[in-house]
Parts: C-alpha cells; sequence; structure tokens
C-alpha cells in the first residue's frame, strides 16, 4: 500500500510539472508556442509577426514558434482567439495599435489589461501613396480636395492605424474622407492601383517594391520626422505639407493574459533576445522600420499612455 502511495504522489507531482513546463523552479513552454497574427497574410502585421516568431527562435534555441493568421473584425477576431487562452502561456499574438483603437471603438469587450505586456520592440511609420497619373501632387492636395469633394481612401479595418491618421487629418483640417475598409494593408495595394480608392496609408514595407517600379508614388510620410533611409528620405512629413499630424505603429509581442511570474518573465526574457538576432535586423532593414524597445510593465505604460491619447481621436460622438 505505501509503495502504491508512493507511486501515486510520484506521478501526480510529475504531472504537475509536465502543466506547469517547471525545471528547476524556472518555466519554459511546453511543445509548440502559436504566434496569432490578427490581420490577413501579406500585411504589415502579417510581416512582423513572422519575423518576431523566427526570431524567438533564433533566441531561444530549441523553441519552436508556429505562425497562425486570425483574421476578421479589424484584428478583433485574432485578439478574441488569444482572450480565450487566459493563464496559457504558450500564446502569443503580434500586438499593435488596434488593441487600443478595438475597445476604443466600442466593438469589443476586451482591453490592452486582459493582456501581458511582454514587448515592444520597433515603430512602423507611414507613408500617404496615390497612383502615379494621380492629380495630386502632396498631402496638401489631397486633404484640399477632401474639403470640397470626394476622396476615397482605404483602411486596413475599420479601426486600423490609417483610420486613426485620417481622423487625426479630419479633426486638423476640417477635411472629411470617405472610408473604404479593408482587411489588411496587403488589400490596399491592388486596391489603389486598380483605382478602387484614390489614396491609401500604407507601411514603407508594404509598399516599397511598388515605389521602385513607378507603379505607385509617395505624397508624404506621417511619422515626427523624415526617414533617414535613402529609399524615402525625399518624401516631406505630413507637418512639413502644413498637415499637423503625427502618429506611428508600434510592433511588439502580448502574451494571454492570467500568466505567473515565471511565466512573464521567461517572455519578457525571450523577447530582450530578438532585437539581438540578424532575423530581426533584418527585418527592420527591409520594412524601413526604427527599433524601440520596451519590455513588461514599461510597455505596460506605454500602452496606457498612448491609450489616454488616442481616447479624444476614436471617441465616438453622444
Amino acid at each position: 500500500m505505501r509503495a502504491l502511495l508512493a507511486a501515486v504522489l510520484l506521478l501526480g507531482a510529475a504531472a504537475c510539472g509536465a502543466n506547469a513546463g517547471t525545471t528547476g523552479g524556472a518555466w519554459k513552454p511546453r511543445g509548440d508556442v502559436r504566434m496569432i497574427v490578427p490581420f490577413a497574410a501579406g500585411g504589415g502585421s502579417d510581416l512582423a509577426g513572422r519575423a518576431v516568431a523566427a526570431a524567438l527562435e533564433k533566441a531561444q534555441p530549441g523553441l519552436t514558434v508556429t505562425v497562425e493568421n486570425r483574421d476578421g473584425g479589424s484584428g478583433a477576431v485574432g485578439y478574441s482567439g488569444l482572450l480565450g487562452k487566459k493563464g496559457n502561456g504558450n500564446y502569443l499574438i503580434a500586438t499593435e495599435n488596434a488593441i487600443l483603437s478595438l475597445p476604443l471603438s466600442g466593438q469589443v469587450s476586451f482591453t490592452r489589461e486582459d493582456f501581458t505586456p511582454v514587448a515592444k520592440l520597433a515603430e512602423d511609420g507611414g507613408i500617404v501613396v496615390v497612383k502615379p497619373d494621380s492629380p495630386f501632387k502632396s498631402c496638401t492636395d489631397v486633404v484640399n480636395a477632401a474639403k470640397g469633394g470626394r476622396v476615397s481612401v482605404g483602411m486596413s479595418g475599420a479601426y486600423g492605424v490609417d483610420n486613426v491618421i485620417f481622423t487625426m487629418i479630419e479633426q486638423k483640417t476640417g477635411a472629411k474622407f470617405q472610408r473604404v475598409p479593408f482587411e489588411s494593408g496587403g488589400e490596399l495595394v491592388p486596391a489603389v492601383l486598380g483605382g478602387q480608392i484614390q489614396a491609401a496609408l500604407l507601411n514603407p514595407g508594404e509598399v516599397i517594391g511598388q515605389l521602385r517600379s513607378g507603379d505607385l508614388k509617395g505624397l508624404c510620410v506621417t511619422t515626427e520626422k523624415r526617414y533617414t533611409y535613402p529609399e524615402f528620405s525625399a518624401l516631406a512629413t505630413a507637418k512639413e505639407q502644413g498637415i499637423d499630424v503625427s502618429y506611428v505603429q508600434f510592433r511588439g509581442i502580448l502574451a494571454a493574459g492570467g500568466l505567473d511570474e515565471r511565466e512573464r518573465a521567461y517572455w519578457e526574457s525571450a523577447a530582450k533576445g530578438v532585437t539581438r538576432t540578424p532575423e530581426f535586423q533584418k527585418w527592420l532593414k527591409d520594412n524601413y522600420l526604427q527599433q524601440a524597445e520596451l519590455y513588461g510593465d514599461d510597455f505596460g505604460t506605454y500602452l496606457e499612455q498612448l491609450d489616454t491619447a488616442l481616447a479624444p481621436v476614436l471617441k465616438k460622438p453622444s
């Protein structure tokens, strides 16, 4: 009987250790990790998620991170998927500004506080683009046209970063744009090329090929300062063209909510290794991003501050 009891206790302890993923008191994932991308393949969020997943694998030998696109609802489907994994340290999401704009829109029940902040890793600017035969020569031309007539602009999700920027422009200038929603930045490029919309705001990495080939032309950037990358250094900022707006999209990682301190510590440590990998640095260079790091609680504070700044922009009229 004593032998049987001892065997049961040993099996129970082993099971607890397997569920917790413990090794000598530390935690690590058991099996493959899922990196959810809350947008369709081909856009900036997809590129970010895949690059960060590859960098995590490089920084943590033995770790396997499988990327899963869960698009729909302007990012809401993907974030809701992670919401259902509370307490599960094997799930991450490639996060960006939608984690703030979706709750502020009133269209979802979750907020940033339902997830675990892991890391902000980079910032991604925006370029307003049009067809080369467009009558618009600058962002000022676009704004002036939208003050007195119809100007159609694409939205990569109804509550994405482009919606935020165009809303800021409307509030600052009195212009009014006709919005045409799409699920991702990958869908905006063919929409501009095909004449479905007159202008779009895209991340540099999403549109560099078309700018190089001359199939699209850039009118301005929405960063605070001009790009130092030579491919974009000639493009004026919106502010330089008299439009007092600047806004960037952050790129980072959230984990599921309800993680314990060991799980949080593991992912923060893993994220700190990401920026030192060749995979991450290549992604930055290839997609014209700026490295910008915050981890754990510091990232959480950043989200709180940005949330406060966005509230008056996205608040629905009463």
